[in-house]
């Protein structure tokens, strides 16, 4: 008897059952409210990231109240996990949900979003799994958890819904049967009990997410060298190789700001040294001064797993894993040990001698490459966890090493996850499909994270062209040729219009660095979904398809997506082509829109179909639209280069528009030293457009001349 009680008291203390929670939504912040649910866990994404946020931009944006209908949110715990439940309203659409690939509106959809390298389906296996989501009703809503969430984003139907869809018969044709019924609610299941919430409000979906990357501390503002080209050399290429290669983007007249070293700098690599190869790099200081004397940066290709030929191999082994990844020893860095063991060394063979960035590879899957979910880390932190921040905590150390010396750093990274808005990475991947690429592209916008869409090979002179285009108008331009070699100049039928719309991202960067200012000061994302974007008003709809008894016996409806086209920054419409096409729908937001190569009108609020021939990239400008541009150069310009500029006004409208600009490379404009200089266009008394100035200070500004064009008023 004793025995049976003793079991029972055991069972009932080791069992959570069913316990309806009550949901305190508390405001943090203006416009940002935070509900605790039962006992949330000590590792969550935003701890890990150890965000700040910025509350005085946030105090800017202003109070707006709680949505009404999300009072009617539900929380519970059942079998040690949490239930969650969210309303949706009629028509509302979804954006988010991880870095998606093949959509952008996420309603209908269901996630188990988990760190792992992209396989093709948008099932919330990813690089970026952020539990964050983004309505066009006005709010966002973020799970802070660092477990495998579930979410049922607008799928499933309870039996008690105030909404419950029709009963409809499939037997007979004017039903109107479908193998989807409407969904009045996003569910989410938390694999604990307990976990933070946050809701963020705004009066546009932008401003939603506006305050969610301020909340996370804004974000980043790479380095202007950054926002160059990059090229990335072959695994194995020597010191000698890299510099001829380097030689030859200036002797042809390519761009080229930094360079990425492959495996091969490494004396050892899968796992990895961490320490030059002195067969191929034997000077490695004298290599990268060299460079550095050319304005060119170098960035490092690692994995964080450690080799036995690594100096820190045997004093870092107590801080590892019980399971390699290739061998490699895993480091559990969020002990204090391990972080210390990664960045004595690092900067002593990587940052003393001038290297500035690194390429974080492998730390997102596949799940026979990293550590199972039965490994343990010495800081009792459960595999699944490690899993869902290792790549977040490894960005977060790399950035507290360059700013402790002040430099800024922008880099690589395969994982990330929420929080990660104010980091200097950018995603990458080993898939490599276009047009997945640039939906990809899209979907970041809604994430606090950056993606690029990098070109490495191509099977034709069109879509190498097509493909480095679309490069040239992302977060980081870059061709990494690491497996075959390949150069901007590969494809000889298209290497001219190759090296000129790489001198655009040149000419553009005074737009591109104004545009990741606003990302940091205001929380703006630098590339923008179109549904992001004011007087956008296409929407999203579901294009109804027969049934077909092997690939859709349920006749699901298939939803047309906009995610082909997006804007970058607050003017430029971007809209790419792809290998094949000769021509392409653009959907124009509200008011007038104008061909950013001739000024001409292209529309106004319209859908009209482009055919724009291979020679450049469709690009449109808002009306009233101001884009400054320096001269072609072929590196970015260094902290004491003196440029002058020209800045084009597109359309009828009078316009005005903040440049921003600092010196580029340190942290010292958290401390003030930036400028903002307003550019205005305003009409004369006799109508016509007069372009002005207004330089706050001189001191942090780098250009000079200032010359106006009117694009459109001078044709």
């Amino acid at each position: 008897m004793k025995k049976l009680v003793f079991l029972l008291v055991v069972f009932f203390n080791t069992t959570v059952y069913a316990q309806k929670q009550e949901i305190n939504w508390q405001e943090i912040t203006p416009g940002i409210w935070e509900a605790v649910i039962g006992n949330p866990e000590e590792i969550d994404l935003l701890r890990i990231a150890e965000i700040q946020p910025r509350t005085d931009a946030l105090q800017k944006l202003g109070k707006l109240p709680f949505p009404d209908f999300l009072k009617t949110s539900s929380a519970d715990i059942n079998d040690n996990k949490t239930y969650l439940r969210f309303p949706l309203q009629k028509e509302e659409q979804l954006f988010g949900l991880g870095l998606n690939f093949k959509t952008v509106q996420q309603r209908g959809t269901i996630k188990n979003l988990h760190v792992d390298h992209y396989n093709g389906q948008d099932d919330g296996r990813t690089h970026a799994p952020i539990p964050f989501y983004v309505s066009d009703k006005g709010y966002g809503i973020l799970i802070n958890s660092a477990r495998y969430l579930t979410v049922y984003a607008g799928t499933s139907v309870r039996a008690d819904s105030k909404d419950f869809p029709s009963e409809r018969n499939r037997n007979d044709p004017k039903a109107g049967w479908e193998a989807q019924p409407y969904s009045d609610a996003v569910e989410i299941l938390v694999p604990a009990i307990g976990v933070k919430v946050y809701v963020f409000v705004g009066k546009t979906p932008l401003e939603v997410v506006q305050r969610y990357n301020l909340f996370n501390g804004g974000g980043t503002l790479p380095p202007k060298w950054g926002l160059g080209f990059t090229h990335r050399t072959p695994t194995l290429f020597t010191d000698k190789q890299v510099l001829k290669e380097v030689a030859a983007f200036e002797t042809k007249g390519y761009p080229l700001s930094f360079v990425g070293l492959e495996p091969g700098w490494q004396s050892t690599s899968y796992p990895n040294s961490f320490v030059w190869d002195k067969t191929r790099f034997p000077q490695p200081q004298q290599f990268l001064s060299e460079l550095r004397k050319k304005n060119i940066r170098v960035n490092l290709w690692i994995n964080p797993y450690t080799g036995s030929k690594s100096p820190v191999y045997d004093q870092i082994r107590p801080y590892t894993s019980s399971h390699t990844v290739w061998m490699g020893l895993v480091p559990d860095f969020t002990l204090k040990p391990a972080q210390e063991l990664y960045k004595k060394l690092f900067t002593s063979e990587h940052l003393k001698m001038g290297v500035s960035g690194y390429k974080v590879d492998e730390v997102d899957g596949y799940d026979n490459w990293l550590w199972p979910d039965v490994a343990t880390f010495p800081s009792g932190i459960p595999a699944e966890q490690m899993r869902q921040v290792y790549g977040l905590k490894f960005q977060k150390m790399v950035d507290s090493w360059f700013r402790g010396r002040n430099t800024r750093t922008y880099g690589l990274v395969r994982a990330s996850n929420a929080g990660a808005s104010n980091l200097p990475f950018v995603i990458y991947n080993d898939y490599y499909d276009h047009r997945d690429f640039i939906t990809a592209l899209c979907n970041s916008s809604f994430l606090g994270v950056l993606w690029t869409p990098e070109a490495r090979s191509s099977k034709t002179d069109e879509e190498w062209l097509r493909r480095m285009q679309t490069v040239c108008f992302s977060p980081m331009a870059m061709l990494n040729a690491w497996a075959d070699g390949t150069k901007p100049w590969t494809y000889p039928a298209v290497a001219e219009p190759i090296k000129q719309v790489m001198l655009l991202r040149m000419q553009l960067l005074p737009y591109l660095y104004t545009t990741f200012a606003q990302y940091h000061f205001e929380g703006k994302p630098p590339v923008r979904a179109m549904n992001l974007v004011e007087g956008f008003s296409f929407t999203t709809k579901s294009e109804t398809v027969g049934l077909n008894s092997t690939d859709n016996p349920y006749g699901l409806a298939l939803k047309q997506d906009i995610k082909d086209q997006y804007m970058l920054g607050d003017y430029l419409l971007v809209a790419p082509l792809f290998a094949g096409e000769k021509s392409r729908k653009v959907i124009l937001p509200a008011g007038k829109w104008y061909d950013f190569y001739t000024g001409k009108l292209a529309g106004a609020g319209e859908v009209f179909q482009i055919t724009p021939g291979m020679d450049k990239i469709p690009l449109f400008v808002k009306d009233g639209g101001i884009i400054p541009l320096i001269p072609p150069c072929l590196k970015s310009p260094a902290n004491e280069t003196i440029l002058p500029l020209t800045v084009r006004h597109y359309g009828e409208k009078e316009g005005s528009w903040n440049l921003y600009d600092d010196d580029g490379e340190t942290f010292n404009y958290e401390k003030g030293a930036y400028t903002w200089t307003r550019l205005e266009v305003k009409k004369d008394k006799n109508g016509l457009l007069k372009g002005n100035a207004l330089i706050a200070k001189k001191n942090n500004f780098h250009y000079k001349n200032i010359r106006w064009e009117f694009m459109t008023t001078s044709k």
